[in-house]
């Protein structure tokens, strides 16, 4: 399936080429298939198409030949490096089309992406993806965009087709900071759960006895971030009813994670960012200035 020219097909229905069939990028395509669009894959090794061909996916033999075959091309790769070494060699072929990455790359990254397709005559959408492979096309799937509005704008009904699709504007690299900047809570929330759990071990109790107790513990805490981001949007952190640093030191959860044999890392590195503030002269105010600690290193 290849033409230099591709127009819309059916009504509602797009030509899109996948380039890369991770397993990420097997799931977009297969949501694309499943709603009936015309879907053309690539992959660099061979035999990971074989599903979606099942599905009534085409598949390229070459990026060349999938980026013909489609209007629109989504690139779902390895890293930056990887996307730049498969797209450079084709942006004759990519001229005139519209092009959407997927690929987690930095926000910086993702700027000189969207310059180079600029200057390719390539209309450029990034994404990132905050969602696991089984999640795409199912509840909880959210997709975060920016660059071309034109393009998220014409693709919408075909992007929300992975999960909620929010576009923040068209500077190509805040979809990228939004999705690093989630994650980064995220990686320090499981890092939490791992030292708690490690805490209890020594007392037998397994990951999943504590898992059942975290879980709606950690759920219900994160209702503690509305207040806050007013205390820190509003920049005073004396206000009544906060928590103060000197109230949260961590030096009993360091001791009894010492007493308990583990290592005091995860812990210490918030203890640092609370000592830090207090050192200033800071105790009395709210916990929340610890984002001062993260704004001005030490």
């Amino acid at each position: 399936m290849t033409t230099d020219n591709p127009e819309t097909t059916t009504a509602g229905s797009v030509q899109v080429s996948v380039l890369g069939l991770g397993a990420m990028g097997t799931a977009l395509a297969g949501a694309l298939v499943k709603a009936g669009h015309a879907t053309t894959c690539w992959n660099r090794s061979p035999g990971k198409a074989d599903e979606l061909a099942a599905l009534g996916a085409e598949v390229a033999a070459t990026a060349r030949d999938a980026v013909l075959a489609g209007r629109l091309v989504v690139v779902c790769l390895l890293d930056h490096a990887s996307v730049h070494e498969v797209l450079d060699p084709l942006s004759d072929e990519l001229a005139g089309r519209t092009l959407v990455n997927v690929t987690t790359t930095s926000p910086a990254q993702a700027r000189e992406l969207a310059e180079w397709a600029a200057q390719a005559g390539v209309a450029y959408l990034d994404g990132g993806i905050m969602a696991v492979p089984g999640m795409i096309g199912r509840p909880g799937s959210s997709i975060l965009y920016s660059g071309s509005t034109e393009v998220f704008d014409e693709y919408k009904p075909l992007l929300e087709l992975w999960g909620t699709s929010t576009y923040f504007g068209e500077d190509a690299g805040l979809a990228s900071l939004y999705d690093l900047a989630l994650l980064a809570g995220m990686y320090v929330m499981f890092a939490g759960f791992a030292h708690g759990a490690a805490m209890v071990a020594p007392a037998g109790v397994t990951a999943r006895e504590f898992a059942a107790l975290a879980t709606p513990w950690l759920a219900a805490m994160t209702g503690a971030f509305e207040g806050f981001a007013a205390v820190v949007d509003g920049g005073d952190y004396t206000v009544a009813g906060q928590q103060s640093l000197e109230f949260s030191s961590l030096d009993h959860l360091l001791a009894a994670s010492s007493d308990q044999g583990i290592s005091t890392e995860v812990v210490g590195m918030v203890q640092r960012l609370i000592r830090r503030q207090i050192d200033a002269g800071h105790g009395e105010e709210s916990f929340a200035r610890i984002i001062e600690s993260i704004r001005q290193p030490g």
